[in-house]
């Protein structure tokens, strides 16, 4: 069984940082794009990065200069270090892979999930 699992959210003052960490594991075979996706209060899922299994990169426009996407395809894990944060920032962030098991050879869309972000002003 393939999962992914968020951690390194929590509470951090406007101007602060966090670094989040999503970790796969299971029967993995490949694992192609990785994604981080937020979710505020009261508002539907949105796309903040994504990072191609080549690290090619892209951004939500509100995070671009801010939020730094990356991974280590050793570990299987992707990261998103996000800087100067601001009250806005705050939701629940999903990680999220395009990854192909041992079990079954088909590209599927997996999730974690979730970890809270809470910015205070």
């Amino acid at each position: 069984q393939v999962q992914l699992v968020e951690s390194g959210g929590g509470l951090v003052q406007a101007g602060g940082s966090l670094r989040l960490s999503c970790a796969a594991s299971g029967s993995i075979r490949r694992i192609n794009a990785m994604r981080w996706y937020r979710q505020a209060p009261g508002k539907q899922r949105e796309l903040v990065a994504a990072i191609t299994s080549g690290g090619r990169t892209n951004y939500a426009d509100d995070v671009k200069g801010r939020f730094t996407i990356s991974r280590d395809n050793a570990e299987n894990t992707v990261y998103l270090q996000m800087n100067s944060l601001n009250p806005e920032d705050t939701a629940v962030y999903y990680c999220n892979a395009d990854m192909t098991s041992l079990t079954l050879p088909l590209s599927m869309d997996y999730w974690g999930k979730g970890t809270l972000v809470t910015v205070s002003s």
